[in-house]
């Protein structure tokens, strides 16, 4: 930039003051042609956008685009611009006017055009409409028929938004002319003030550009700006600035708060209470539910004394209310999971229904167990430890068979399983301990949650698009995977349901201390029959390995006692290795069922 253009850019009132009359700044206007000439870039990306941007006739253009700005009180701009266009058979043109820019992340510079009006004095087009686009509104004005030859249009608007507050002065800034779809041979643009203006600018070519125009200035009384600019190219401004004493018009910008992410989600005193106030609401309600619906009708702490008593009475003993080791374990957690149907197995084998005899690992090289049936009649035996024992004993090809090895197990009955849960879960109800099956609650809930969740991703995504309140769709989400998470709490047990958990919970405290009643009257064969007949309630509490250990002693004890009634172990084995190989074989019967697709 040479200094004679910087000069005319920065102070050009100031020559004029200089020399006491108008100048018309002639060396200026040379100086900021020569610095045009000196951009060809600019000008050649300006015009291959120009030759994308319509699809108009190479002979219609704009001969003249004059342009009057009035500034008023409260900042509006009264514009008068008389448009000379040459029309080449269409009955219409369009203007593309600058009515936004992006001032931060989250804020937007607003330029508002109202009272958009057209006239035409030789028969041009008078029609007018707008569109707005995401920075831009583009007016069309259109006539009644195809136009050829020149017409005159006059279009008259408010503007608001142009004029801003800057220190000890007012900026009037504003792409007055330009914006066309097609070539303007010259464009001029007049500031009339009702003050002194302090200092004229201007600028031609794309919006942010920064060379000056053909030629600006002030008349000798320093209230009219004006700026001209020759041969502008379609897509092109011409941008007019002039300074103005504070207080002329008491104009200042308009900004607008732009919706993005950020903003969707902007957390304000209005929106974190909407925020904490559905948290609290939705949560309290999630948390009534489960006080209503979930919580256990529980005598637990009235009747745990009852059930934590000596079990032994006499000859006879009998578990807590006579309940199965199944059930327990459905009761406890309200799910009928794989330790259930494992104590099931070891209670068949107590019961006499199944042998379980372990194989000789040093004569086969690996840990097996072989589950036979026994004669013992099933009449006794609850629809879902009949529906497990044909499991066991059916083969895959639907033939009945006699014993099978616990390593044969995995995956071959898994539709039997299935039914044994489900048998299972209709026992508890069927018993009165719950009102509903567990699972079908849980299901229940779980899915009323993740509907609650995807409702809530839905109302989230909604009003991050239209409004600043996100926010209030993340409170249904948290509701919704809360009340799906607290399904599995829903569940909820009788009274009578609880009052059986009560004495399961002492019961269970009897079998953590592992310790049998010792009594003269006591045998040892009694014990460990005592001893075979908690095992399976052990296995469902996980107390195995410190129960397992009080048979070692009642074994050394009793004459003969190599084997219990119900398990048989290779040879050169007795009670004193019971406790790891009933660790083991609880553990494997787990992983074999694991290994179904029924769980």
């Amino acid at each position: 930039m040479s200094a004679l253009a910087a000069l005319c850019r920065l102070r050009p009132v100031v020559l004029a003051l200089a020399t006491g009359s108008l100048l018309t700044f002639a060396t200026c206007a040379s100086a900021a042609a020569d610095e045009r000439a000196a951009a060809p870039a600019g000008r050649v990306a300006a015009a291959g956008q120009a030759a994308a941007a319509g699809q108009v006739a190479a002979a219609e253009r704009v001969l003249k685009d004059d342009v009057v700005l009035t500034p008023g009180k409260g900042g509006v701009i009264r514009v008068k611009e008389t448009i000379v266009y040459q029309f080449a058979g269409h009955s219409r043109f369009q203007r593309t006017f600058p009515t936004r820019s992006h001032e931060s992340v989250t804020q937007d510079r607003v330029y508002k055009l109202g009272a958009l009006r057209a006239t035409s004095p030789d028969g041009g087009p008078t029609r007018v409409s707008t569109s707005t686009g995401e920075t831009d509104t583009t007016v069309k004005v259109s006539g009644g028929g195809d136009l050829t030859g020149r017409h005159t249009v006059v279009l008259e608007y408010d503007l608001r938004g142009a004029i801003t507050p800057a220190g000890s002065a007012e900026e009037l800034r504003w792409a007055a002319a330009g914006g066309w779809r097609v070539p303007v041979d010259e464009a001029t643009a007049t500031v009339e003030a009702t003050a002194m203006i302090r200092s004229v600018n201007c600028f031609a070519g794309p919006l942010q550009s920064t060379i000056g125009c053909t030629q600006f200035y002030t008349n000798h009384a320093h209230t009219q700006g004006v700026y001209t600019q020759r041969e502008m190219l379609p897509g092109e401004y011409l941008t007019v600035v002039a300074g103005l004493p504070a207080g002329t018009t008491g104009g200042r910008a308009i900004y607008e708060r732009r919706h993005t992410v950020a903003t969707a989600f902007s957390v304000n005193a209005v929106t974190g209470g909407v925020l904490l106030g559905l948290l609290v609401l939705l949560g309290g309600g999630v948390l009534g539910l489960y006080l209503l619906r979930g919580r256990d009708a529980r005598v637990v702490g009235r009747h745990a004394a009852e059930g934590d008593q000596a079990p032994v009475a006499g000859a006879e003993f009998e578990p807590p209310n006579g309940v199965r080791p199944g059930q327990i374990g459905t009761l406890i957690d309200e799910q009928a999971d794989v330790i259930d149907v494992t104590a099931t197995i070891v209670d068949l084998a107590v019961r006499g229904y199944l042998l379980i005899e372990e194989e000789d690992r040093a004569r086969t090289g690996r840990l097996d167990w072989t589950l036979r049936r026994l004669g013992r009649p099933v009449v006794d035996l609850l629809p879902y430890e009949r529906i497990l024992l044909d499991a066991l004993m059916t083969g895959p090809d639907g033939a009945p068979r006699d014993a099978v090895k616990l390593s044969e197990l995995g995956g071959t009955f898994a539709t039997k399983l299935a039914q044994v849960r489900a048998a299972m879960y209709d026992d508890v109800v069927k018993q009165g301990w719950f009102a509903r099956r567990p699972d079908t609650v849980r299901s229940r809930w779980t899915v009323v949650g993740i509907a609650l969740t995807v409702l809530g991703v839905a109302a989230t995504v909604a009003l991050a698009l239209t409004t600043e309140w996100a926010l209030a769709g993340l409170a249904l989400i948290i509701a919704g995977a809360a009340l799906a998470y607290g399904g599995q709490y829903m569940p909820a047990k009788t009274a009578r349901g609880s009052t059986v958990l009560a004495h399961t919970i002492g019961f269970r405290a009897f079998l953590e201390r592992g310790v049998i009643p010792d009594a003269d009257h006591t045998a040892s064969q009694q014990r460990i029959a005592l001893f075979s007949r908690f095992l399976p309630y052990a296995v469902v509490f996980g107390v195995v390995p410190k129960w397992a250990e009080t048979v070692k002693d009642a074994g050394e004890r009793a004459e003969g006692a190599d084997n219990l009634y119900w398990y048989e172990g290779p040879a050169e084995w007795d009670l004193s290795n019971f406790a790891e190989s009933m660790r083991t074989f609880t553990l494997a019967t787990s992983g074999s069922i694991s290994q179904s697709r029924g769980f």
